[in-house]
């Protein structure tokens, strides 16, 4: 049996896809097979000595010590897209705020007081908060993954003009994407020529401050600034300095800021892209799916540091092997397990980076023994060993 430790409340959906003969959950144990987690802070914690795999239920792993676990041979998983519609639903309405000014209109109405005059002050006041159509006007979209594309597409079908930016976009994002949205040949393109600019991008060097100096010096004066992704991404030392100056118009974003608390263009909302039981549910299922899949046959999807191995069971056992991405590793695993005169049945070998993943089934079950042997091979950062009757 496998035991699963959550550290968050996890979607009551997801957790029944748990066959109850096969896992065990708890939120407080010694020792786990697998962490399921959404928002906690896994940095700092002691992770379990038989890690085998962490399932993040929604999109980033910033809270995650990914480097740490890929040391040990184990996958980080997450769920890309399971989230989409809820966060793309959320930059559509934070788009809206900033064009007709609502946050100012909501405050100024829920400070008035009954009375005679109240029609006429209204109708005096409301000039106040004119403001502007998003039909015609230009979306740049940073980042078009699963989120990206959504909504680019949801802003074409406003009327706006749209266009994004990333190198790294998926053939999937490519058939996903509108074909009326423009593709910018470069980040400095989308600044120019963008009246929104909407961020979809994980927080990590490459991404890090993004929008920073350089680029206040060539957006549009009065851009409207969307960050639903990660604080990080736009430069905060920038961020005043646009917002004092009025070359960024409004920032609108996800997570309050300790020093642009109370000031009148931020629209700062608490972390709510994600936060519709739609989204969890979602997120909770593909977390859990992606979990088993991997526990159960060692098949490796939606993996943020180990490469997508999948490959359908044949044969007796089958053995699960995470190594450094090095020369003649697969000729060393052959060379041992010919030796214990093990008969391969099919193998499948994938690599990302600097870490790579094998899946070996076997023609009958593996010696007692092999997979230490396996594991004592240089540059091995794991071994696991499954059958149709028990797993190791």
């Amino acid at each position: 049996m496998f035991t699963i430790q959550t550290l968050n409340a996890i979607a009551r959906s997801g957790l029944d896809r748990l066959p109850a003969n096969l896992y065990r959950i708890a939120s407080e144990v010694d020792d786990a097979d697998a962490v399921l987690v959404r928002s906690a802070d896994m940095h700092g914690r002691t992770l379990p000595t038989g890690i085998k795999a962490v399932a993040r239920a929604g999109a980033g792993t910033n809270n995650i010590p990914v480097a740490e676990l890929s040391a040990r041979g184990v996958p980080v998983f997450n769920a890309p897209g399971a989230n989409a519609n809820a966060v793309k639903e959320l930059v559509v309405a934070g788009m809206l705020l900033a064009a007709r000014n609502i946050a100012d209109a909501l405050a100024f109405v829920a400070a008035l007081r009954g009375g005679a005059d109240l029609d006429r002050r209204v109708e005096a006041e409301k000039k106040r908060f004119v403001g502007s159509e998003l039909s015609g006007r230009t979306l740049g979209v940073v980042g078009l993954g699963a989120i990206g594309v959504k909504v680019a597409n949801a802003a074409h079908a406003l009327g706006m003009r749209v266009a994004g930016f990333d190198p790294y976009m998926t053939i999937d994002g490519a058939w996903a994407l509108s074909s009326d949205v423009a593709r910018a040949g470069s980040f400095d393109e989308l600044l120019a020529g963008s009246d929104y600019l909407s961020f979809h991008l994980p927080l990590n060097d490459r991404t890090r401050g993004m929008f920073g100096a350089a680029s206040l010096e060539r957006v549009r004066h009065g851009v409207v600034l969307l960050n639903f992704a990660r604080d990080g991404v736009v430069d905060a030392a920038t961020l005043r300095r646009g917002l004092a100056d009025g070359r960024i118009g409004r920032y609108v974003c996800d997570f309050p800021a300790a020093d642009l608390l109370g000031d009148p263009r931020v629209i700062a909302l608490p972390h709510l892209g994600a936060s519709t039981g739609e989204a969890e549910e979602n997120c909770a299922a593909m977390a859990v799916d992606q979990l088993r899949d991997f526990l159960e046959h060692g098949n490796v999807r939606n993996s943020v540091n180990f490469p997508e191995a999948r490959m359908a069971r044949a044969g007796g056992a089958r053995i699960c092997i995470a190594n450094r991405n090095r020369p003649n590793m697969i000729g060393q695993l052959s060379q041992v397990l010919g030796e214990a005169g093990v008969n391969i049945a099919q193998m499948l070998n994938a690599s990302r980076g600097e870490l790579a993943y094998t899946l070996v089934d076997v023609d009958a079950q593996v010696p007692d023994g092999l997979a230490g042997t396996l594991a004592a091979i240089d540059g091995i950062l794991s071994v696991r060993v499954i059958d149709g009757a028990r797993h190791a």
